[in-house]
């Protein structure tokens, strides 16, 4: 395993594994067995950055999540897991009654909530402090001074560490991240968005995003992440949620004309390297010019050891220009 160092304060930074372990569907639809074999793999194979959310996994019984971080609250105990295993979790997308979602019906970033919602997750988990706490979406409806002046404030006291911020606009962010810089207060040091080779339309609309998906990473937020050092980016599904090997799962937004010499470089460097194509897309996100940390899910220890083996994956410069030029 390889590491990385996240956020830029000595007495809160970081150094995590560059793949970080999804546990969105632990406690929920993969069950406690499978989970603690994939959560002990993880460990055992030099992995340190576990990713989870307060509102995991509401969708699966209709209620209001917390499964993931009590499940992983079970294993921290069972395993005697300290602070040597970072854990980040994300709030504000929690539905605020059963059977709502985030869409209709979302908690929100009011300091009142971050208050709250924040002990409930150190709660499940077992922890005193959060490693890294997201905004998970944004919340038009709180003033930006109100929610950066809360997470600031859980900052001073010593139960958060470093902060992160997930689907808003990339000048959301940074309105946020300069009312703390003006104030002297922490800001968001690390964000959480979907990325992978292949580029989806962005401009489709949907309940979330009428405007078209500020989930995804597009030009707006990889310039930013260019042009601020400090900043690391957390990609979620960078596998698609399996549509490289299943491409009937592809979503409909990546139905356009750049797909399909995007998996072409893909699949040629799959076979010159001998790796799938999965790792060809992680190592891709891995070795690149951007501080980027694939975020990956596993439903079983095989799958697992597929994402592992992406780490030490090494892409030649030719392999590398190729992927990057196919459009």
């Amino acid at each position: 395993m390889k590491y990385r160092t996240i956020g830029s304060d000595p007495a809160h930074r970081r150094e995590v594994s560059v793949i970080a372990l999804g546990a969105m569907l632990m406690g929920s639809r993969t069950d406690e067995k499978t989970s603690f074999a994939v959560l002990d793999r993880y460990v055992e194979a030099g992995g340190t950055f576990i990713d989870t959310s307060d509102n995991y996994a509401f969708w699966e019984d209709g209620g209001q999540g917390g499964q993931s971080e009590e499940l992983l609250g079970r294993w921290r105990r069972s395993r005697g897991i300290g602070d040597e295993i970072v854990i980040a979790t994300k709030l504000g997308a929690r539905p605020l009654a059963p059977g709502t979602s985030y869409v209709d019906n979302p908690e929100g970033l009011s300091a009142k909530v971050i208050r709250e919602s924040s002990e409930r997750s150190r709660e499940r988990l077992g922890v005193d402090k959060l490693d890294l706490l997201y905004a998970h979406i944004d919340d038009p409806t709180t003033p930006q001074r109100e929610t950066v002046e809360a997470f600031a404030a859980l900052v001073a006291e010593g139960t958060v560490g470093l902060l992160g911020v997930s689907n808003q606009a990339a000048w959301r962010v940074e309105r946020a991240r300069a009312i703390a810089a003006a104030s002297g207060l922490p800001g968001y040091e690390v964000l959480q968005y979907a990325h992978s080779h292949l580029r989806p339309r962005t401009d489709v609309p949907d309940d979330m995003f009428p405007d078209g998906s500020l989930g995804h990473a597009g030009p707006d937020l990889i310039t930013y992440l260019r042009a601020e050092p400090g900043l690391t980016m957390v990609a979620y599904s960078p596998l698609l949620k399996g549509a490289y090997v299943h491409p009937d799962r592809l979503p409909a937004d990546f139905d356009h004309p750049g797909t399909p010499p995007r998996l072409a470089a893909l699949h040629d460097v799959a076979r010159e390297t001998g790796a799938t194509v999965n790792q060809v897309v992680l190592a891709w996100q891995l070795g690149g010019s951007l501080p980027i940390i694939p975020l990956v899910g596993a439903s079983s220890v095989a799958q697992l050891e597929e994402t592992l083996a992406a780490a030490d994956l090494e892409l030649t410069p030719d392999q590398r220009a190729r992927l990057d030029a196919a459009h």
